[in-house]
């Protein structure tokens, strides 16, 4: 899709469809206090005013109203689509407008989309979002569908600012650098486990290095054991697919000597639970389990060309958990790269067992800031839906830094507790940890865990398991991966100070 930024009026925007975001009626001031929402009714012959009046369109989230042969306008379509109340709109609210404008109006052949906006200081945070939002909603889960003769694309978005300033064409470029990111992201998990095995997941990000210029260097199974990290090929080894771990490196032209962020993500192609076998409905969706892999990598993606003042390393885990002959136990003890040991009481408690040596080697190669990415617990899901994010840390400096960044994004993540009485869960009679707590608070012991690995390094964890993963479409975003975390993690690298 091809961004762009118009400094006209409205009624000389050249479009398949322009876009204007109208207030709930019940807003302060009414449903139309906007200049740009005032003009198109204008122009309109008071068109918005008479569907207010009918009942037709009251403005709230995601409604739509389309005019076609607006009168005064060069766009061959008016449509208006409702933005909730004005004084709760926010950039985030604006984003999901600009993906439900885009998914509504691309099945009726509308290649050139145009979106208006008032000018103000709101102005870049409101552009940036709208393209965000434009590009995500055009995001298809569809890729590996054979009939596409009927497929509709959208080449041009717009941002239409009548009064506004063409120095926040970089803005936009930003803004389009991050969402195709975060749709690099999708792509990678909505692949299929027998297309994208820990091999191919490497050769992908190998790729983009190379594209990006970023440094990229893959460790084998056999690295791996010379270096000790049993916590990691305990899980793989139930797979014919050999592990890998992914290392991509971002070294800014200045590097100053001080932050080193480490990025980490759980890279599991596909989860059967292993030897404690998850029930067979929903496992399907197991494919998603390298999210926070994908999302790592897709932050990487934006790093590389958004150019951040602080070196940034990731590290991918990647590896298959599946019941082969050669499988885990449970009561396997394995052997850590930190030099702890664990008793695997549940094989499908793996993600952390993969984490724990990919945090341990992170803080070997320097860095002195560690934030994970990982669809880890099934309980996170329960405390809080597919709506937030949760989020743990050991450091509250750098919680509040990664808790700004999803909020400059977006993004929603909620703090949760870390703590000490939760780790008295964590003892084993014949390791040094095992990697399950009981049934209660299973997202916390979860993270407990982590931060054994991760101390004394400041360090946040994300639990993404619930937002990473849409199972059904929502007006501005398709069904299926959701490419959540990447933009905050980007944002993280690039505002650092």
């Amino acid at each position: 899709m091809r961004i762009k930024l118009e400094v006209a009026s409205i009624e000389r925007v050249e479009a398949d469809a322009l876009v204007v975001p109208i207030f709930d009626k019940e807003s302060p001031g009414g449903g139309l206090p906007s200049e740009s929402a005032q003009a198109a009714n204008d122009l309109a012959g008071g068109w918005i005013e008479e569907l207010y009046r009918s009942g037709e369109f009251s403005g709230k989230e995601f409604e739509t109203a389309m005019l076609y042969r607006p009168p005064g306008m060069k766009a061959r379509r008016l449509l208006v689509v409702g933005a909730g109340r004005s004084d709760r709109f926010t950039p985030a609210g604006l984003r999901k407008v600009a993906g439900a404008a885009v998914r509504f109006l691309k099945p009726k052949s509308t290649p050139t989309i145009a979106l208006v906006l008032d000018s103000g200081a709101a102005a870049a945070g409101q552009a940036a979002a709208a393209v965000e939002g434009a590009i995500l909603g055009d995001f298809e889960p569809d890729q590996l569908k054979t009939d596409k003769k009927d497929a509709k694309t959208v080449d041009t978005f717009t941002v239409v600012l009548p009064g506004g300033d063409e120095s926040l064409a970089e803005t936009l470029r930003s803004a389009q650098v991050l969402a195709e990111a975060q749709n690099f992201a999708r792509t990678l998990v909505n692949e299929p486990a027998n297309r994208m095995t820990p091999t191919v997941l490497a050769a992908r990000a190998r790729e983009m290095a190379a594209e990006c210029g970023l440094e990229c260097q893959v460790l084998a199974q056999d690295q791996m054991r010379e270096l000790g990290m049993g916590a990691l090929l305990g899980v793989a080894q139930g797979s014919a697919e050999p592990p890998v771990l992914i290392l991509l490196r971002y070294r800014p032209i200045e590097e100053s000597g001080g932050a080193h962020l480490g990025l980490v993500g759980k890279g599991i192609t596909f989860d059967s639970g292993g030897i404690s076998i998850k029930p067979s409905e929903g496992m399907d969706k197991m494919k998603y389990d390298m999210a926070g892999g994908a999302a790592v990598i897709g932050a990487m993606r934006a790093i590389a060309q958004l150019r951040p003042p602080i070196p940034v390393t990731a590290l991918i885990p990647a590896v298959e958990n599946m019941p082969g002959s050669r499988a885990q136990r449970p009561g396997d003890i394995v052997a850590t790269l930190s030099g702890k040991t664990v008793e695997v009481l549940n094989t499908d408690a793996e993600g952390r067992l993969i984490l724990a040596d990919a945090l341990t080697y992170a803080r070997t190669l320097g860095c002195t800031h560690l934030v994970d990415a990982a669809t880890l617990t099934g309980a996170i899901v329960v405390a809080l839906g597919q709506v937030n994010v949760g989020v743990f840390s050991s450091d509250d400096a750098l919680l509040q830094r990664v808790l700004a960044a999803a909020r400059a994004e977006g993004e929603k993540m909620w703090p949760m507790p870390m703590d000490e009485e939760y780790k008295e869960q964590l003892k084993s009679a014949f390791a040094d940890l095992p990697n399950i707590g009981t049934r209660w608070g299973g997202a916390v012991t979860a993270a407990m865990f982590l931060k054994e690995f991760a101390d004394p390094t400041p360090w946040v964890h994300l639990d993404i398991a619930g937002a990473a993963w849409l199972d059904d479409a929502k007006p501005f975003l398709a069904k299926g991966p959701t490419g959540v975390a990447v933009r905050t993690l980007a944002g993280l690298a690039v505002n650092w100070k």
